[in-house]
């Protein structure tokens, strides 16, 4: 290491006196000091203290293809070698932009051959609101502006994404708001459904749709915008009739379906995108995270013919950021999905480990005492932590539940996730079922932990 950088003590101590992390509390962060990670390898993380991590979420849900892969870190410094950036502003285009746009059209759905690019979830889906209202402008109905969201979605970080997703507390925080954006309930029935069973609930909350759009005048409404399982809101997949009547609804009143697959494509639930596995099809997706496998930042939005025939057709389209198809982005991008193809890694998640994960999240915490349900599919999951499974009883301390558990995972070198009441996981697509018993035995460890500590307190 650097002789600056000589101890965790001064890591800690130059992370609090210069560096402000997202989404966190600086304050408490800082008294705590940050855990300094140092080195990966496939599932694996090394913290500056020498302590080995399995990482149970894959990043923030986007090292599909693991850490340390050298194919990535080749294809990143070749390119840097041989053209480290150029704009794709001045009638100008360059050869790893070319070759992944051919490639993601042969990954998409097909009626998806067109792609704009960009450096985040939260680009992508302003860029995919950008695209959206110049393609009802070009129709001859700019008066279609608002875009209906969901309640609890995450859709980013920018006014416009933090806008469209319903999250409460980054509202809270946000005074600026994007105008024309609506929101509906979310599809959540262990928490919301009440009396009602789970197809009945997801068809009443996908109602809520069509209501909203009559509320608002068909003519007006440009898109609905949601991700296929809401990640961020606690991995919550809806009911299997929800999304089909979701797009029903869409195709009714004209009005177009983005798929915000930022977490759920390239793999994660064993489709190569995941609305492949809630039976609908999209006009618009959104992409990035396991895009490059993170190993550096990139974006996308994929745009069905039918909107971009519109779009090429109709003159200057002003959007796009310094960055857009930045070559070595674009180089690493290739890369990564060739490898989630030729290895078959897609196909595996589908077809032997997440089968293989998903069964033993079931095995462990399926009868848990504090365990209410175990929602997902592929390698993605999410755990309702609750007092009681059979009436779907939540603890009132849910949000404090939830950070006691993530602790007791850190402490016992697991990175799982909490979203409220809600433990998340997440694992690089390459994980062995030796490395996803690791995963459940540690995850088990914690949330019996939690329990304990949370029968201690009452």
């Amino acid at each position: 290491m650097n002789d600056r950088f000589d101890s965790t003590a001064h890591y800690r101590a130059l992370d609090a006196a210069h560096h402000l992390h997202p989404f966190s509390d600086m304050g408490a962060l800082n008294r705590a000091g940050s855990r300094v990670i140092v080195k990966a390898e496939g599932v694996y993380l090394r913290d500056s203290e020498g302590k080995r991590i399995i990482d149970g979420m894959a990043g923030l849900w986007c090292v599909n293809v693991g850490y340390g892969r050298r194919e990535l870190a080749d294809a990143a410094l070749k390119q840097m070698q041989a053209l480290p950036y150029y704009n794709t502003f001045f009638k100008t285009t360059h050869p790893p932009v070319i070759e992944l746009s051919a490639l993601l059209a042969e990954l998409a759905p097909a009626r998806f051959n067109r792609f704009l690019y960009c450096n985040s979830g939260s680009e992508a889906n302003d860029t995919a609101l950008r695209a959206v209202h110049r393609y009802w402008a070009m129709q001859g109905k700019p008066e279609k502006r608002y875009v209906i969201a969901r309640r609890n979605g995450y859709h980013g970080s920018t006014i416009a994404g933090a806008t469209l997703g319903g999250m409460n507390y980054m509202h809270e925080q946000m005074p600026s708001k994007m105008e024309h954006v609506a929101h509906i309930d979310q599809p959540y029935w262990f928490g919301e459904g009440g009396a009602m069973d789970a197809e009945t609930f997801g068809l009443s909350r996908a109602r809520q749709l069509e209501a909203k759009i009559l509320e608002l005048g068909a003519e007006n409404v440009a898109a609905f915008i949601g991700e296929p399982f809401q990640g961020a809101g606690g991995v919550i997949f809806p009911p299997a009739a929800y999304w089909p009547e979701i797009e029903r609804i869409c195709r009714k009143h004209g009005v177009l379906v983005i798929a915000d697959e930022v977490i759920g494509g390239f793999g994660r639930v064993g489709e190569w995108f995941a609305h492949r596995h809630f039976g609908f099809e999209p006009d618009v997706i959104t992409m990035a995270k396991g895009l490059t496998s993170g190993y550096v930042p990139m974006g996308a939005v994929a745009l069905s013919d039918s909107i971009a025939d519109t779009i090429v057709g109709g003159g200057e389209f002003n959007h796009g950021f310094t960055y857009s198809g930045h070559p070595v982005a674009a180089a690493v991008a290739v890369a990564n999905l060739k490898l989630l193809r030729d290895e078959g890694i897609v196909a595996r998640v589908r077809d032997d480990a997440g089968p293989y994960f998903q069964m033993r999240l079931r095995e462990a915490l399926g009868d848990h005492p504090i365990v209410g349900e175990i929602a997902g599919a592929g390698l993605v999951a999410g755990i309702q932590l609750a007092e009681d499974r059979a009436t779907r009883k939540r603890f009132a301390n849910g949000d404090d539940i939830g950070t006691l558990c993530r602790d007791f995972c850190f402490a016992g070198n697991l990175v799982m996730r909490a979203s409220h009441d809600r433990m998340l996981l997440s694992p690089p697509l390459v994980v062995t079922h030796g490395e996803i018993d690791e995963i459940v035995d540690k995850a088990r460890a914690a949330i019996d932990a939690t329990a304990r500590e949370n029968r201690n307190a009452a």
